[in-house]
């Protein structure tokens, strides 16, 4: 137990001083000390008994805690949108994630990305994006919004522009940005209206495929469907959606309140 204890303690402590960081290292210093702590934790459980073997684990833990988190920072970042590709129409294969919100503008939803291309040659997109598609006019040419629903673990190739998370910086107020990162979502954008050569690239592909967290994001939007098509007060069937398949974007704001 105290060996455990030790164990744990020390990852969060690990974890807790890289995040107080203002900046990251070069990536070999993380692999130098994962290595390091690796090598700690291992001589640390097997004199365990002893205090100060128990020393050594909770030391190799919180080098362990440290270089696996500023590890997952480094390919968080790496995970971003190039600046080049903002605004540029690319055209990305993938599958429909997450539960899709539909309103009178539109729906949106998250797109688990296999592919992109820009000008003919492939490019590196986030592996998450939120993509609205959404039904007005942009720019020189009109949107017509899907012409299907969109449902959850669905194939489409899609011509989207996209660009890099921003929020506000409001003292107080709630940090998009940050909540971005914490869902893994590197990029968000629009699809593209389906009308000349650029419309022509976008398609559904499949109607069902995809990981099984896919299938259960299909399960889950099933649900919420069959609450919405028979709980005829907007705000119970929110709240029923949220408690049933734990949608808790179904509850307007108002309602939170």
């Amino acid at each position: 137990g105290r060996a455990w204890l030790a164990a744990g303690l020390g990852w969060l402590a690990g974890c807790a001083v890289q995040l107080q960081m203002a900046a990251l290292w070069p990536a070999p210093w993380a692999w130098v000390l994962l290595s390091k702590g690796v090598v700690l934790a291992f001589v640390g459980w097997r004199f365990r008994a002893s205090r100060w073997g128990v020393a050594l684990l909770a030391a190799g833990a919180v080098l362990l805690g440290f270089s696996a988190a500023h590890l997952r920072a480094e390919w968080r970042l790496a995970d971003g949108l190039d600046a080049a590709l903002e605004g540029q129409d690319i055209v990305i294969t993938g599958t429909v994630a997450g539960l899709p919100r539909e309103g009178p503008d539109g729906v949106r939803f998250l797109f688990d990305t296999d592919s992109a291309n820009w000008q003919g040659r492939p490019v590196r997109v986030p592996s998450k994006l939120s993509l609205g598609w959404y039904r007005g006019a942009d720019e020189d040419m009109l949107l017509g919004g899907p012409g299907e629903a969109i449902r959850a673990g669905q194939q489409w190739r899609l011509t989207v522009r996209l660009k890099r998370p921003h929020g506000l910086m409001n003292p107080g107020g709630f940090d998009l940005e940050l909540w971005l990162w914490e869902q893994g979502i590197r990029g968000g954008g629009y699809v593209r209206a389906q009308l000349g050569a650029v419309g022509e690239s976008t398609a559904k592909l499949a109607e069902r495929e995809g990981s099984p967290g896919h299938w259960v994001d299909r399960a889950r939007q099933d649900w919420r469907d069959a609450i919405n098509a028979r709980v005829a007060d907007p705000m119970a069937a929110g709240v029923l959606a949220a408690l049933a398949i734990g949608d808790q974007a179904a509850i307007d704001r108002d309602d939170w309140d």
